[in-house]
């Protein structure tokens, strides 16, 4: 439908309006103009009536008076009024409603008092019948011009009768026009925008409101069109961006659920096949492959390992289990290789056969780093084309990284079990070096000189060898045990003050000596590693004073704080610490060592005759120092765990 010419609203209700006017403007301008000759009519006829007065009152006048002064001025006033009569006075107002009968009835008259001016003007008056019959006469012809004004004015009336019933229904038509022109041009747009407004509201966006005209509210009602469209299409965008971002968020929380799981999964496992099998499994079911293989590479990336598949053939990963690098599209990493889709092409001569004889059309490569190091790689195989997602390659390399730090964690876990293992030999060896292999020379030595006594028949040097190999025996044992106290000894992760007390009782019960042990001073838990040491140093202590001093009393004093500090307190019978050798300063080598292990000082003070003081101060924040270092891990190792897959 062709839109209109436009025109404004204001336009149209100015024309319309001033139409209105106009008819208004004339309708009261011809009133005026009729109300007008009625006024002149009226005085014209007054005037008229008042010459018929003047007439008697001339012939009156002429047959009384002797003097002719007075006669023509009533016949100069009559003149006068016939002149009047004949121009009109705009002033007064004064009109003769004109028309051919008035016309003739006033010439009528003219013409006779044109005749009868010159009688009454005469030097001899006329008599009074004459008088009398010419006053007869002219009073008729004014009756006659004030019957035919009269006449003309009854008409007059009538028309403007007539004008006001036509003002009277212009006004009810100005009305009626004005309301319709209100109600078509202002009310029924207004009514549709708000019936447009309450759609939108309820949120019926495809809401148009038909444009009929091109004024102000066509313009309004395009406007509304408009932004109800951009309104509709900002819905209909924002419902989707809602449905596209809640897709996303749901296919954000699957991979933080599978992340969360498969890394819940890694923590839990204890070892490498435990580990690579499970993972193998719940890749291949979150990425909806047809199989998965996990193959580990050497230190050059020149050889890979399968620690694991999950649906694999058996035949493939029988000759697959150890691969040379480039002898397929699997185990082909280079060190800036990225997660990426390999399509199989079918033909016997390519590297992937056994892929394309398994019914594979794509596998997926998803590298596996550590520390921007290339150490595995993750195989997906499909049986279709596949394209992968931003989102799936982002999850695949995450999982790569879980799967590479979980392996790190077992490998450095065994790695840290064997140094511990190394380290409490070591410390064993030691053990039975510093103390049980020092009394077993000495009984060697005894023994020799038992046996050259004997030879010789020297009873009393038999004798005193005999009493030195049941002194050392004896020590042996007391060493024996002391080892047997020593390494099983255990701490409490809160608080070492159970332990110290186990440690002072054991010492009671082989010595008799009695012993105090005295804490003071609040301070954080020591940890398990830390407390293992401590009480190694202290137990060394103890040894040293058993052996040694020649004590009565033993007190261990505790100070908790920042830095710890243990102090051992004899009353035995002391030595010079600089001059001091043998077994004492082997024990004072053992605890100065054990100290060193986490950051800690040993200072002994002692002198002859007034005791020895033992004191161990420990750092501000105390650790072992026995951390495991990182490597790469051994083909053979892994394939003697993983065996058959």
């Amino acid at each position: 439908m062709p839109m209109p010419k436009r025109y404004s609203l204001s336009t149209k209700l100015v024309v319309i309006g001033a139409i209105l006017l106009i008819v208004a403007l004339t309708s009261i301008g011809l009133t005026l103009w009729v109300t007008w000759q009625l006024e002149g009519g009226a005085a014209a006829v007054n005037e008229a009536g008042r010459m018929r007065m003047q007439s008697w009152r001339l012939a009156s006048t002429a047959q009384a008076e002797h003097s002719a002064e007075p006669v023509l001025d009533l016949v100069r006033k009559f003149d006068d009024s016939l002149a009047l009569l004949k121009t009109g006075d705009p002033g007064r107002p004064l009109f003769v409603p004109w028309d051919d009968n008035v016309r003739a009835r006033f010439d009528q008259v003219s013409a006779l008092w044109a005749q009868q001016r010159t009688q009454w003007t005469g030097t001899k008056p006329p008599s009074a019948g004459e008088a009398l019959q010419a006053t007869s006469r002219f009073v008729d012809a004014i009756d006659g011009l004030v019957s035919a004004i009269e006449q003309q004015l009854s008409r007059l009336t009538a028309v403007l009768n007539l004008f006001q019933f036509v003002m009277m229904a212009l006004a009810i038509a100005g009305a009626v026009v004005m309301l319709y022109t209100g109600y078509l041009y202002v009310i029924n747009p207004l009514d549709n925008l708000q019936q447009g407004l309450r759609k939108i509201e309820s949120g019926d966006f495809s809401t148009r409101i038909e444009v009929e005209t091109r004024d102000e509210f066509g313009e309004v009602a395009l406007g509304f069109n408009g932004m109800a469209g951009k309104l509709q299409t900002m819905y209909d965008g924002l419902e989707a961006q809602v449905e596209a971002k809640t897709r996303r968020i749901e296919a954000q929380r699957a991979r933080i659920e599978t992340l969360y799981e498969v890394s819940a999964f890694l923590a839990s496992a204890n070892t490498i096949q435990e580990l690579s099998r499970g993972f193998a499994q719940r890749v291949r079911k979150v990425l909806n492959a047809d199989a998965v293989a996990v193959r580990w590479s050497d230190e050059a990336n020149q050889r890979y390992l399968m620690l694991a598949s999950d649906c694999f053939p058996a035949d493939m990963v029988e000759e697959e289990r150890s691969l040379l690098a480039g002898a397929c599209a699997c185990g082909s990493l280079k060190p800036d290789a990225r997660t990426r889709v390999i399509p199989i092409h079918n033909h016997e001569a390519a590297p992937m056969r056994n892929c394309v004889r398994a019914g594979y059309e794509s596998v997926v490569s998803v590298p596996v780093r550590l520390q921007q190091r290339l150490i595995g790689e993750i195989d997906l195989f499909f049986r279709s084309t596949l394209q992968l997602t931003p989102d799936e390659v982002e999850l695949l390399d995450a999982l790569a990284s879980h799967l590479a730090s979980a392996l790190e964690g077992l490998r450095a876990a065994a790695l840290e079990r064997e140094a511990a293992v190394g380290e409490e030999r070591a410390l064993l060896a030691r053990e039975l070096h510093d103390s049980i292999a020092q009394s077993l020379a000495f009984l060697k030595i005894q023994v020799q000189l038992l046996r050259s006594a004997s030879q010789k028949a020297q009873a009393e040097q038999v004798q005193t060898a005999l009493d030195e190999l049941d002194a050392g025996l004896r020590e042996s044992i007391g060493d024996v045990r002391e080892l047997l106290v020593h390494f099983r000894t255990r701490t409490n992760t809160d608080d070492i003050e159970a332990a110290l007390q186990e440690t002072l009782q054991k010492f009671k019960q082989q010595t008799g000596l009695p012993t105090l042990l005295q804490i003071r001073g609040e301070g954080l838990p020591l940890p398990a590693d830390v407390q293992v040491q401590v009480l190694h140093v202290v137990q060394e202590a103890l040894s040293n004073v058993r052996k040694h001093a020649q004590a009565t009393h033993v007190n261990l004093e505790v100070i908790k704080g920042s830095q710890w500090s243990f102090v051992v307190r004899d009353n035995g019978r002391g030595f010079l610490v600089s001059r001091e050798h043998g077994e004492t300063h082997v024990g004072m080598k053992i605890m100065h060592e054990r100290a060193a292990r986490i950051g800690a000082q040993v200072d002994v003070v002692s002198a002859p005759e007034q005791g020895t003081t033992v004191t161990l101060t420990l750092p501000v924040h105390p650790v072992s120092g026995s951390s495991v270092g990182t490597a790469g891990l051994n083909l053979e190792s892994l394939s003697a765990q993983t065996g058959s897959t």
